[in-house]
């Protein structure tokens, strides 16, 4: 590894524990996602807790233990800069991937990747999979634990069943009480219009809203050659046609669902950053986050 200047996907594809792939492509690469206004990080004592077999015992209170002979753990509120959600479409169109990567593996390199950096800076990370219903959902902590958490989720999720962002993002922009900020790592595959509507939801409620359009390659080239069956993998739905025919039609149509969501999201201040899965994760994520710093 050592003297790689990038982390391809494929060489990540092959890595089995997704904490590893997000140390990867984190360190040594990026500096931060979120610069907040506040200066450092600060816990607030709460109350005690019994101790159980398995906990910290740095946060055992030896003063009450004197009293009582019976061991308590303080427990602290933590006072994080940020909050984050994490909203990871796992619906089927998601497992599609021209090569060995599909658009699935990326999005959660990246969701792994996202979690460990801003874990790391103390912030507060939540993540949420759904495709027409929630899948997981882990409400933001910033805790080492809680991110091993997320990632032992990340490995275990699949792509499956149909799309729906709308219905979740308006569900979701409804019960976060607090103001955060909203990541979204999908294929956007859905009604545009609808999906703008929810995202402008979280923007009504005062969140800040990234929005990662994840594609492959071949979905933006549309490089096929050879007459052949289509299988839409949400509906089921098959198609025979001749790729030489349709292939300037499909890129009038492509342009239009990307300028789409580019324009509207950028009227409603919603940052649109849109990736195929052949970039190497930790030079598109250097470049985004650089470009972020200078806003």
């Amino acid at each position: 590894m050592q003297g790689r200047r990038f982390i391809d996907p494929l060489l990540l594809s092959k890595i089995s524990r997704l904490n590893l792939i997000a140390k990867l492509v984190v360190e040594g690469f990026i500096s931060g996602l979120h610069r907040s206004p506040h200066q450092g990080f600060s816990i607030e004592f709460t109350e005690h807790k019994i101790y159980t077999p398995g906990d910290d015992l740095k946060y055992l209170d030896w003063k009450v233990f004197a009293r009582t002979d019976r061991y308590y753990l303080k427990r602290f509120q933590e006072e994080t800069n940020l909050k984050c959600y994490i909203l990871l479409d796992t619906s089927r169109s998601m497992i599609f991937g021209s090569g060995e990567v599909s658009k699935m593996d990326y999005a959660k390199f990246l969701a792994a990747s996202l979690s460990y950096l801003l874990t790391k800076q103390k912030d507060a990370v939540g993540l949420l999979t759904f495709n027409e219903d929630i899948s997981q959902y882990l409400p933001p902590k910033s805790t080492t634990r809680h991110l091993h958490r997320i990632l032992e989720v990340l490995e275990e999720t699949k792509a499956e069943n149909k799309t729906c962002l709308s219905k979740i993002f308006h569900a979701l922009a409804e019960n976060i009480k607090r103001r955060g900020l909203i990541i979204v790592i999908s294929d956007l595959f859905d009604e545009p219009e609808e999906v703008i509507k929810a995202i402008r939801h979280f923007r009504h409620r005062k969140h800040e809203v990234i929005v990662f359009h994840i594609l492959d390659p071949y979905e933006i080239s549309f490089d096929f050659r050879d007459l052949g069956e289509f299988l839409d993998l949400e509906t089921g739905e098959r198609i025979f046609l001749n790729p030489h025919l349709v292939r300037e039609e499909y890129w009038a149509k492509l342009d239009s669902f990307i300028y789409q969501y580019r324009k509207v999201f950028s009227e409603s201040r919603v940052e649109y950053v849109k990736t195929d899965i052949s970039h190497p994760l930790d030079i598109f994520l250097l470049s985004y986050l650089n470009k972020r710093a200078k806003l």
